[in-house]
């Protein structure tokens, strides 16, 4: 009998750590446990992420041999940053001629304050390179910041970038001395030097204690007889190893959230939608794209940093969002919670518990205002319940899993408080839910409109412990289909189980040549290979930013590729045909499949349009591409589809490209171009110019021969 092979997902939360055991095979849970987060442990948030190891291999019983990888979110870094928890930082600034006069000041930082009242400091010394780069002055400058406090070093040149050698010197330096540093242009490799040594100021005065917890989370893992690979979540939704998080910590910033839409995309197969995981105080809220979280750049204190993080908002709304009274009228929901607050839900009471109640105005913090909604009962003063958005959702018949009070249990609450405000159960229940509903709605508008997106046309997808509290009302608001993703409760710590190895690099490029894009893609590539992902399973994705001058190239893969089982039979071309139809609002009749690959289909469809009493007609092409799972991969609203081989389609590509340029006062807009090869879809809508496509196209079919089937959508700019 074979062993399973298991891949453990630990989600570090504010309250509690849960840990999840995938089957890799069949992708369901063998597993699943909770503990309370550590903060306050001498390891920090380490035990709890030990401690939950250790509770789920005991309860599942689930051999340390049968664990092929563990993954984790971490609230490290972010906790660092608003508790100002960092390394007083040593900066040794470098240039020459009028550029290095520049330097000086650009790589002076000054204190960064982190948070209200939690400052990070800093400590400069720059040197002339002029004449070379002498070790004696590096040891000086060090000794000099050394003396005045410095903890961690950075070493920053201006043009970096250009010719790492001279950084790389100082660190190795003062690396040889036991001291920890870090170079500018190894965090980051694009153009601008203040912003440049800002972001490698916050990733130095981090590492002290992410190495430290680093040290600590691998060492006890080990001691139990765990030889898989240790990976800790990435703020772009990837995952990466434990040497690359000692090298950037940085890049764990926001890595909770990041968890949930990894589970979005690779367990709840996302391909277009939006994502809202609730938990108890705030509901997150992230947008996809054909696949593709939305990203931003980091921000710290209101400083930009060179770092990409997914694009989430977070909204003060969630499963146990208290209720504000204004005389017997609901007026507000939110932002704090019956956590926050101290105080327990009614849901989960005990027989008993809920007999004489009373109201209670209260502050949940000394700040707040005096209006919360709390509940005492018995013979007790104080409030220890409240009436959350859970109670509300249960009354509504919302609730239907976790989150579920006992049937009966709230009836005569509900009853005597909507008598205390003069209104109905009923009524109380949808007041509260369309308060918080809105305040998650208007976030997910704003949010699809600045990135010009129809909420008709995208899928409401919920995860987290308050998904029932909070996403059938705000899909009410948004007028929108949704569902809830399976184990919803555990979704941010299956998505760290399911991570995709993942790595971004940017550089700053005035003039890309074909070489440059190569470069980077092959750098990229190299760098998820090196963290484990499999050959097979990367991905490559190269975009030219023409007006910030730079080349981005992201690599994702996976550890090792699912194995098909008897179990996962692929649905027929018919079943694939009505899923696309559904889609494009089409019947089954109308799709045809336009385009074939073993793993994957192309179906499109022809719509007429009408405009202007009728008299101008247009006809567009929607299309969808779906793997033989089912699951709609890319969706594009106009397309053009042609299919033949690798051979035969790099032979054509320069030619769909003129025959579909469209022209405007901006000059020339290539088509986007997409292409399905094998189980692929290689995404070349970043690109600019024929040149770069065809030498994208060729470095990512080479290894698969001239007859491979192949198949090419182009989309136009309009």
């Amino acid at each position: 009998m074979n062993k399973r092979r298991i891949k453990v997902g630990i989600d570090v939360g504010g309250t509690f750590t849960h840990a999840v055991a995938m089957d890799a095979e069949s992708l369901t849970l063998a597993g699943t446990t909770m503990v309370p987060t550590t903060h306050r442990a001498p390891e920090g948030v380490a035990r709890g992420v030990v401690d939950s190891i250790h509770r789920l291999l005991e309860e599942s019983a689930i051999s340390p041999g049968e664990i092929v990888l563990i993954a984790h979110s971490t609230t490290q870094a972010t906790n660092a940053l608003l508790e100002g928890d960092v390394a007083p930082v040593g900066i040794i600034g470098m240039g020459k001629g009028v550029e290095g006069w520049r330097a000086r000041g650009q790589t002076r930082i000054d204190d960064l304050e982190l948070a209200p009242g939690k400052t990070l400091k800093t400590f400069h010394r720059f040197i002339d390179t002029g004449s070379g780069l002498k070790p004696e002055h590096v040891l000086r400058a060090a000794d000099e910041l050394l003396a005045e406090g410095a903890m961690v070093f950075v070493a920053s040149e201006a043009f970096g970038v250009d010719d790492l050698s001279r950084e790389e010197q100082v660190v190795s330096l003062l690396e040889g001395r036991g001291h920890l540093a870090t170079s500018a242009s190894s965090i980051a490799r694009l153009y601008g030097l203040r912003i440049r040594t800002r972001t490698a100021v916050i990733n130095a005065s981090m590492m002290p204690k992410m190495l430290e917890t680093a040290a600590m989370t691998e060492k006890a893992v080990r001691e139990s007889n765990i030889t898989a690979p240790l990976m800790i979540m990435r703020s772009d939704g990837g995952i990466m190893s434990v040497d690359e998080m000692r090298r950037r910590p940085i890049l764990t910033m926001l890595s909770g959230p990041a968890a949930g839409v990894a589970a979005a995309l690779m367990f709840a197969r996302i391909s277009d939608g939006v994502f809202l995981e609730v938990g108890g105080t705030s509901t997150d809220i992230s947008l996809i794209k054909n696949g593709r979280p939305t990203v931003r750049s980091a921000r710290v204190g209101g400083h930009r940093l060179y770092v990409r993080t997914l694009d989430v908002r977070t909204v003060g709304i969630g499963g146990g969002s208290m209720p504000r009274l204004k005389g017997t009228r609901i007026h507000d929901v939110g932002p704090r919670s019956a956590h926050i607050a101290g105080l327990r839900y009614p849901s989960f009471a005990e027989p008993g518990e809920l007999e004489s109640p009373r109201l209670v105005l209260m502050r949940p913090r000394p700040e707040d205002p005096d209006d919360y909604l709390g509940l005492a009962f018995g013979r007790s003063e104080e409030a220890g319940f409240t009436f959350t958005t859970t109670e509300a959702a249960n009354i509504t018949g919302d609730i239907r899993g976790y989150g579920r009070a006992a049937p009966g249990r709230l009836d005569a609450l509900a009853l005597w408080l909507a008598g205390q405000l003069h209104t109905t159960p009923q009524s109380l229940a949808r007041k509260i839910l369309h308060v918080a509903a809105e305040k998650v709605a208007s976030v997910v508008r704003d949010f699809a409109s600045e990135y010009r997106l129809d909420t008709s046309a995208l899928a409401l997808v919920g995860g987290g412990g308050g998904a029932e509290a909070i996403v059938p009302s705000a899909a009410r608001a948004l007028r929108m289909e949704y569902r809830l993703a399976e184990h919803a409760e555990v979704i941010s710590a299956i998505g760290a189980a399911l991570g995709m190895i993942q790595d971004t690099i940017e550089q700053s490029v005035v003039n890309p040549t074909d070489a440059d894009l190569l470069r980077l893609r092959n750098e990229a590539l190299h760098s998820v290979l090196r963290m484990g992902a499999s050959p097979e399973s990367v991905d490559v994705r190269v975009e030219v930013d023409t007006r910030q001058k730079r080349i981005i190239a992201t690599a994702r893969g996976v550890p090792e590729l699912r194995r098909r089982t008897l179990l996962d039979a692929p649905r027929s071309e018919t079943e694939l045909a009505g899923i696309a139809a559904h889609s494009c609002g089409s019947s089954r009749e109308q799709m045809r499949c336009a385009g074939k690959t073993p793993f994957l289909r192309a179906f499109a469809t022809e719509r007429i349009r009408k405009r202007l009493l009728g008299l101008v007609r247009t006809r567009t092409t929607p299309a969808r591409v779906l793997d033989t799972d089912g699951v709609i991969r890319l969706k594009l609203q106009d397309a053009l589809i042609h299919s033949g081989r690798v051979r035969s389609m790099a032979a054509a590509l320069p030619g769909l490209l003129d025959a579909n340029t469209t022209f405007g006062d901006a000059g020339g807009l290539q088509p986007d171009i997409y292409v399905m090869i094998s189980a692929r879809i290689i995404d070349l809508s970043g690109l600019v110019n024929g040149e770069q496509v065809l030498t994208l196209f060729r470095a990512e079919t080479e290894t698969f021969g001239g007859d491979e089937p192949c198949v090419i959508l182009l989309s136009r700019k309009q």
